[in-house]
Formats: structure tokens, sequence, C-alpha cells
């Protein structure tokens, strides 16, 4: 997506935005949702993997219809 280079013009530009003081809590923050996001991503994947406990079990009621939106019997 983004090069190197562009990716070190961003990171100057946050770092002048923000300032060089606010940068160590930035990134403490950056880690700290980094973090956050792979165990979700871990959780997901083991959800949907067979067999997985917690999708087991849910029933979902509806009514299927056709295209033309006409109920199915």
């Amino acid at each position: 997506m983004f090069g190197l280079s562009e990716l070190a013009v961003i990171l100057i530009v946050v770092i002048v935005v923000l300032g060089i003081k606010k940068l160590p809590e930035l990134t403490r923050s950056a880690g700290k949702a980094a973090r956050i996001f792979k165990s979700e991503a871990k959780a997901l994947k083991e959800q949907d993997a067979p067999g997985g406990s917690t999708a087991a079990g849910n029933v979902v009621s509806g009514t299927v219809v056709d295209r033309d939106g006409s109920p199915r019997t």
C-alpha cells in the first residue's frame, strides 16, 4: 500500500504535528491497539474454524424468499 519513503514522510509529519513529547504515548497506544487487534483476529479465526465451540448452537430464524420477493413454500 505505502512505500517506505511515503511511510517515512508520514512518520515525520506525525512527529512534527504531535510533538516529540507525545511520541512515547502514541507508540504505546499503537502497540496496545495492535495487540488488541491481533487477539480479536485470532479469536475470530478460532470461532470460524470447524468445530469451534462458540459457533455451535446458534440458530437463525427467518423466511427464505425468491428473487421476486415471494416467500418459498
